[in-house]
């Protein structure tokens, strides 16, 4: 157990049995506990395996390179359709996790496998992503947008991608590129 992690499992939650549970769990399959994202995440030789989250239904185990596990017993989850590597076991009571126990294991050990074999899941590129008609029109439309956003890396366009298609009207995609139209001329990412 990590001392500077102790305050996630110590607030006042839900989820803190759940929590408590699953930290337990984890830790019995020989992972080094960190704090990362502000939630506990458990690390195999410094790669990321699998980490503690909560949700307001739900709290969950994300393993990293989900996409990776075989899921013999189908339980893992991909969040949204524009999530590539990531998957959770959900949960939503003490109960649940310690019916699972021996499965929680069995996916750990799995991932930490997935770590030492050195495998990668393989991302989508940018190109093919949906890009917005907004979007496609606007770097049509406005002198050097194209080159600038050509010249992000391959991570930054996704996100900007990513977060355009996601606004369900069209009115909310153009305000999202109209405000980040200045970010990609100085060839920053959505979120630096």
């Amino acid at each position: 157990m990590n001392p500077k992690v102790d305050w996630f499992f110590d607030k006042d939650t839900q989820w803190k049995n759940e929590y408590k549970k699953l930290r337990s769990v984890v830790l019995e399959c020989g992972l080094t506990e960190e704090l990362k994202w502000g939630v506990p995440c458990y690390t195999f030789q410094n790669s990321n395996v699998v980490l503690i989250h909560g949700f307001k239904d739900y709290c969950a185990l994300l393993f990293h390179k989900g996409a990776l596990l075989k899921d013999t017993n189908n339980i893992l989850i991909q969040q949204t359709e524009n999530v590539q590597s990531a998957r959770q076991i959900r949960f939503t009571n003490l109960k649940e996790i310690k019916g699972k126990e021996a499965v929680i294991k069995s996916y750990i050990f799995e991932a930490i496998e997935v770590e030492k074999a050195g495998l990668e899941v393989k991302m989508k590129k940018p190109k093919e992503f949906k890009m917005p008609d907004e979007f496609k029109k606007k770097l049509d439309d406005t002198p050097g947008l194209k080159p600038a956003f050509e010249a992000l890396t391959p991570g930054r366009k996704r996100g900007y991608l990513l977060y355009f298609s996601q606004a369900k009207q069209s009115k909310t995609r153009e305000s999202r590129i109209e405000k980040h139209i200045s970010k990609i001329f100085e060839g920053k990412g959505l979120n630096d």
